[in-house]
C-alpha cells in the first residue's frame, strides 16, 4: 500500500517532468546554439588563452585545438554507437562483434587518441619551461595581497619598482623571477603564456616571448583571499624603440610639480602619511609596503586593475578603497577637505 501509494504521488510529477522533456527537445537548436556562442565569445580578448600573442600561449592554444579535436573523435565514436544500438538498430546482436565494437571503439581508439595528445603534450613541456637566453630582459614580479610589485633593471646595474604593469618589447624573449611576499599566488598572462605559482620563500621563473604588439591583462591563478578577483596588471607588448624609451622615463625620479594646486598636493601627500607606506622617488616619501607612485600618473589603472586611471577613480580609491577592494590594507582618508583631495588628485595624476 504504501508503495504504491508512493508510485501514484510520483504520477504529476512525471507527468511534468514529460513536458518539460518534450519543450526541451523542441528547443534542440537553442541546446546546440546557445553553447557555441558562449565558447566562442570566450575565445577571443585581453584575457584569451585562445587569442594567443605569444609562442608560449601559441603552443598552448595549439594543444588545447589538438585535445578538443580528439576529445570530439572520441565522444563521436562513444555516441554513434549509442544511437546505432538504441535507434537504428535495437534489437539483440551477435556477442562476437558487439564486443568487437566495445574493444574497439571503447578501449583501443580511446587509448590511441590519448597517447598521441600525450606525446604532443610531453613534446611542447621544454620549450615553456626553458629559462630565457643570455642577455634576456629579466624582470622580477612579487605577488602581493593584493596587488604586484615590478621591479625592471637598468642598464647601469640598479633597478627601479612600478606596480600592477608590464610593459614588454615585441619579439624578444623576456625572463619573469617570481616570488611572493606573503600567500601563494598564480602569476598569469593568458594571451603570452603558461602561469607559474608564486611561492612564499621560493623564487620560481617563467619566460615570455610575446610576438604581437598590443594590451593584454594578466591575473593572478591561485586564490589568495578576499580580493584574489581584484588582483590583476595590465600588459603593453611595445615595439623596441618605444620600450626603450618608455624604460628610460620609469627610471628617471618623479618630475616637481608645476602648477600651484599639484605643488598644494605634494604637501598634502606628505602631510598626510601617505609617504608612510607610498614611494615617490625624488621626494621625501620612501615607504615600502605599497605601490610606488612616482610615475602613477602614466598608468593604465588604479587599484590593481580594478579602475580605469582616472581623476574620479582616484578620487574613489583614496577616499573609500574598501567599497572597491575588500580587506585592503589601505586605509580610507575621507576626512580630507574636498580642497585637499583635489590638490592630491592633481599632484598623482601629474607624476608622470
Amino acid at each position: 500500500m504504501i508503495m504504491r501509494a508512493a508510485i501514484q504521488s510520483l504520477g504529476p510529477m512525471t507527468d511534468r517532468l514529460r513536458r518539460a522533456t518534450c519543450r526541451w527537445g523542441r528547443s534542440s537548436i537553442a541546446r546546440l546554439v546557445l553553447p557555441a556562442v558562449v565558447v566562442c565569445g570566450g575565445c577571443q580578448g585581453p584575457q584569451s588563452a585562445l587569442s594567443p600573442a605569444g609562442e608560449g600561449a601559441e603552443q598552448i592554444a595549439a594543444l588545447f585545438w589538438a585535445m578538443a579535436i580528439g576529445a570530439g573523435m572520441i565522444w563521436l565514436i562513444v555516441i554513434g554507437l549509442a544511437v546505432y544500438v538504441l535507434r537504428i538498430a535495437p534489437y539483440p546482436h551477435d556477442t562476437r562483434s558487439s564486443r568487437q565494437w566495445v574493444i574497439g571503439g571503447g578501449v583501443v581508439v580511446p587509448t590511441l587518441l590519448l597517447t598521441i595528445l600525450l606525446m604532443f603534450g610531453l613534446a611542447i613541456l621544454p620549450a615553456l619551461v626553458r629559462p630565457a637566453p643570455g642577455g634576456s630582459l629579466h624582470v622580477e614580479a612579487v605577488g602581493v595581497r593584493w596587488w604586484w610589485r615590478i621591479i625592471y633593471p637598468t642598464p647601469d646595474g640598479g633597478s627601479f619598482e612600478l606596480a600592477n604593469e608590464v610593459r614588454l618589447p615585441a619579439g624578444e624573449p623576456v625572463q619573469f623571477d617570481l616570488r611572493s611576499a606573503d600567500v601563494i599566488h598564480g602569476f598569469w598572462i593568458p594571451s603570452l603564456g603558461g602561469k607559474v605559482d608564486m611561492i612564499p620563500g621560493r623564487q620560481t621563473r617563467l619566460t615570455l616571448w610575446p610576438t604581437t604588439v598590443g594590451t593584454y591583462r594578466g591575473v593572478c591563478a591561485e586564490y589568495c583571499g578576499a580580493s584574489h578577483a581584484k588582483m590583476a596588471f595590465d600588459v603593453v607588448v611595445m615595439p623596441r624603440a618605444e620600450f626603450d624609451t618608455w624604460l628610460r622615463q620609469q627610471a628617471q625620479d618623479a618630475v616637481d610639480p608645476s602648477g600651484s594646486e599639484a605643488r598644494r598636493g605634494s604637501e598634502v601627500f606628505l602631510k598626510s602619511g601617505c609617504g608612510a607606506c607610498h614611494s615617490v622617488r625624488g621626494t621625501p616619501a620612501d615607504g615600502s609596503i605599497a605601490p610606488d607612485l612616482t610615475h602613477l600618473g602614466s598608468r593604465r589603472s588604479l587599484a590593481a586593475g580594478s579602475l580605469e586611471n582616472s581623476p574620479d577613480n582616484l578620487r574613489r580609491w583614496i577616499t573609500d578603497p574598501q567599497s572597491i577592494k575588500p580587506m585592503a590594507v589601505m586605509p580610507g582618508f575621507h576626512t580630507l577637505s574636498d580642497a585637499d583631495l583635489a590638490s592630491l588628485i592633481a599632484y598623482l595624476q601629474g607624476l608622470e
